[in-house]
């Protein structure tokens, strides 16, 4: 049985940055990957997603400028922009299988405990003095008849031939996100919502907003409504409903969420705590089990799962058990954002969570659309702030085209605690642009 100072289950964001740490301090690794090596953000995630979003972008807003200074709106080739996204992602995979391998041993199959030290993988055994649990999320599965008809958000990465009708099941950011890019390369769009409101964790006002936008380009939102079967009829799909009647689409897309990666793993084995959020790890990202940790989106932290945090726990984690850190971990300033059109973006406090404090928080809202630099736009842009009782800006939220660069230059101002003094002090932006408008902003 082969022994090694590090097992790590998972190659995705988390562990892809943790091995490259622990590879400097000449550690010896054992990396498992039962997927695609990088994971979901560099393969099927985030990636190509921006990739898709470049074209996406230019398009709907070269539509929204049309009679302000553009004649004539972009038409998007489908079939193009796939080939072209796929020529540029097809060998992420294997290169970064091929960067691991320089510096720690790789095995291609699934992994299991057999204890708190031992793992099991393609029927060989492997100890670890300390075992790091990466595996990440997947597509959460539908328990309805005729779920294996339904396709997730990887298929719609790689469609080649774009449908007339999908139907998106699921109101969080991937169904917001595939069906505006779908939606404006001109397939119709049907968007299935379990609950009230779509985006529960983005500010409700400007979520609310966003599903007007897309309303006025021709998507549908059916509300408090879940698919019950799924029958196939010919080279189409129908849709039963828990409300109203059947609907027939050409492709079924599961966007409920995601789930963690953990049943293939024996956890019970190890005696790991866990539950179906996700693997349960104290604030030095410690399970239950002294040697064994998790991190990425396998945790149930209450936390975004996002590429930026993933990365932010894998270099607290390598400076913990090799650098002798011994403080909790501490997330800074988080951003988040939403790529549809128009764009979602947030950072700090959401403004629904403090509307009823008057007396700690301010909350005030400013319309972009009164800056120059949105003077060709149509539709105005909004960002709301909330300051604290010192006036330190503590949130922001912005709908807007360009929602998600303007909340990155909020980040450093609420992880930092900048005030207006401060940015005057130390700051000279590009002229005309939103970062000029901000010093306005501070107080």
């Amino acid at each position: 049985m082969k022994k090694y100072d590090y097992i790590i289950l998972g190659t995705g964001p988390a562990a892809y940055q943790l091995i490259k740490l622990l590879a400097t301090q000449h550690k010896s690794i054992l990396t498992i990957e039962s997927g695609l090596f990088g994971g979901t953000c560099p393969n099927v995630g985030c990636e190509p997603k921006i990739y898709l979003d470049g074209a996406v972008q230019a398009a709907l807003l070269s539509k929204q400028l049309e009679g302000h200074g553009i004649e004539q709106a972009a038409t998007m080739n489908w079939s193009q922009l796939m080939k072209e996204k796929k020529e540029r992602f097809a060998s992420w995979a294997n290169e970064t299988r091929k960067n691991i391998s320089k510096v720690c041993d790789v095995i291609s199959g699934s992994a299991h405990f057999i204890d708190r030290q031992t793992i099991e993988a393609n029927r060989h055994y492997f100890q670890g003095n300390k075992i790091i649990i990466a595996t990440g999320r997947r597509p959460h599965e539908l328990s309805i008849p005729g779920a294996k008809f339904v396709h997730d958000s990887s298929d719609v990465l790689s469609l080649n031939k774009l449908p007339e009708h999908v139907t998106f099941i699921g109101g969080g950011y991937i169904a917001m996100e595939l069906a505006t890019f779908l939606a404006a390369a001109g397939s119709q769009v049907t968007i299935l919502v379990r609950g009230d409101r779509v985006l529960r964790h983005f500010y409700q006002k400007y979520s609310r907003e966003l599903v007007a936008k897309m309303k006025e380009r021709g998507i549908q939102f059916k509300f408090e409504t879940e698919p019950t079967r799924i029958t196939q009829l010919s080279d189409k799909y129908v849709v039963e409903l828990n409300q109203d009647g059947p609907m027939v689409t050409d492709y079924v897309v599961n966007a409920s969420g995601r789930t963690p990666n953990i049943e293939k793993l024996d956890l019970s084995a190890a005696q790991i705590d866990y539950s179906t959020r996700g693997i349960d790890v104290d604030r030095h990202l410690q399970t239950n089990v002294n040697n064994i940790y998790a991190i990425g989106d396998v945790t149930s932290q209450d936390i975004p799962n996002l590429t930026p945090v993933a990365e932010f726990q894998a270099q607290y984690l390598f400076n913990s058990l090799e650098k002798g850190l011994t403080q909790p971990i501490n997330y800074p300033a988080i951003g988040t954002g939403v790529f549809a059109f128009p764009q979602l973006a947030q950072a700090g406090i959401n403004p629904d969570s403090v509307l009823e404090d008057g007396d700690n928080f301010e909350i005030k809202e400013y319309e972009l659309r009164q800056s120059s630099l949105y003077a060709g736009q149509k539709e105005k842009g909004l960002l709301t702030v909330v300051y604290d009782k010192a006036n330190y800006i503590v949130g922001v939220s912005e709908i807007s085209t360009s929602a998600i660069n303007d909340i990155n230059y909020f980040i450093p101002i609420i992880g930092l605690r900048i005030n207006k003094n401060e940015w005057h002090r130390n700051v000279l932006p590009i002229y005309p642009a939103l970062a000029d408008k901000i010093e306005g902003i501070l107080r």
